[in-house]
């Protein structure tokens, strides 16, 4: 699928796509180019170190901001695939600053699609959210807003040959800035473990299966889903008993933006949504369903159908997350007493 495709990623030194750029190389080892698009020279340099010029020459770094359009175009030249995973995070620097936020969320998928419509790209695929779903802090608003565009971009492309589609799911297991390495690095100094709610419920999805999931889309996507992943629910709860099953917890109330339960589809969206067997997809009002219903042979999702973390029929338990953790996160875990 890949091979012979020149492939930009950006945030390319983040976990996902460092974890894109090891599965690339492996299952498509003659992929003609992989430009690896990010703003930190220092991460940038430790992942060169892993993938040096003369053993991996397709492997491109460019030190570039998706704020920057003139830049962005130009590293786009001879690109036939986009994936898009740079994004601002974290939900209270995005509550304390906004126009930053919406500078790289907002204006820079923006940028991203005009480069994409301005060259030979032929395929983009976006990665969201789960707090895209009916938000309530600035981070889900603004990436609310970027697959908004992302899939209004299909409307605007006339004859070219192009396809725009979004991926959304949910945490990522043991990503950076997720609550894995910092419940770790807390019970590693025997610190008592802070959580918000008890209630409070998490979508899970592993690094690979993130990877996967995006290569199904850029091999399958017509052109205008958003794609909704069907993964288990877990507690924050059995997170932190997984980890130190002895430790403290100290409940201290949910954080401005934040929510009990996460939704990655919502009642208003299942009058749009299909189901594709071990996907969602989520269509844009105007589309024309019967077609995508038959590309797919998938069904619709009865109306009023709602995806949440805290209803959902899948859930993972306190060992089974101390087994996730074993095996996606450190080799080496141990539980904490």
């Amino acid at each position: 699928m890949l091979n012979g495709k020149s492939v930009l990623i950006t945030g390319g030194t983040g976990s996902f796509g460092k974890k894109f750029t090891e599965t690339i190389l492996k299952k498509y080892p003659d992929v003609k180019r992989l430009v690896i698009y990010s703003r930190d020279e220092l991460k940038q340099f430790e992942m060169s170190q892993l993938y040096p010029e003369s053993k991996y020459p397709q492997v491109r770094f460019f030190i570039g901001d998706v704020r920057d359009y003139p830049r962005f175009k130009r590293a786009c030249q001879g690109i036939d695939v986009i994936i898009h995973a740079a994004a601002l995070k974290q939900v209270p620097a995005a509550e304390y600053n906004p126009d930053e936020c919406i500078k790289t969320n907002i204006h820079g998928a923006q940028n991203i699609i005009d480069a994409a419509l301005g060259t030979d790209v032929k395929i983009v695929v976006a990665l969201s959210t789960d707090k895209a779903a009916a938000p309530i802090n600035l981070y889900g608003a603004t990436k609310l807003v970027s697959d908004k565009l992302f899939i209004a971009a299909n409307n605007i492309k006339g004859k070219k040959d192009i396809r725009f589609s979004v991926v959304r799911y949910g945490n990522v297991m043991g990503s950076r800035g997720s609550v894995i390495p910092f419940f770790m690095d807390k019970a590693k100094h025997g610190d008592s473990l802070p959580i918000t709610d008890k209630n409070m419920t998490r979508f899970n999805i592993s690094l690979e299966d993130g990877v996967e999931m995006v290569l199904w889309a850029i091999e399958n996507a017509l052109g205008g889903e958003i794609f909704v992943p069907k993964i288990p629910s877990y507690k924050i709860e059995t997170v932190a008993k997984a980890i130190a099953p002895n430790a403290k917890l100290e409940y201290v109330g949910i954080r401005p933006g934040e929510k009990i339960h996460e939704e990655m589809i919502t009642a208003s969206d299942s009058f749009y949504t299909i189901d594709l067997g071990k996907y969602y997809a989520i269509l844009s009002a105007g589309a024309k369903k019967q077609k995508f219903l038959d590309y797919y042979k998938a069904t619709e999702v009865e109306k009023g159908f709602e995806y949440n973390s805290g209803t959902n029929d899948q859930w993972v338990d306190v060992e089974e997350m101390r087994e996730l953790i074993i095996k996606y996160v450190d080799s080496g875990f141990k539980p904490f007493d």
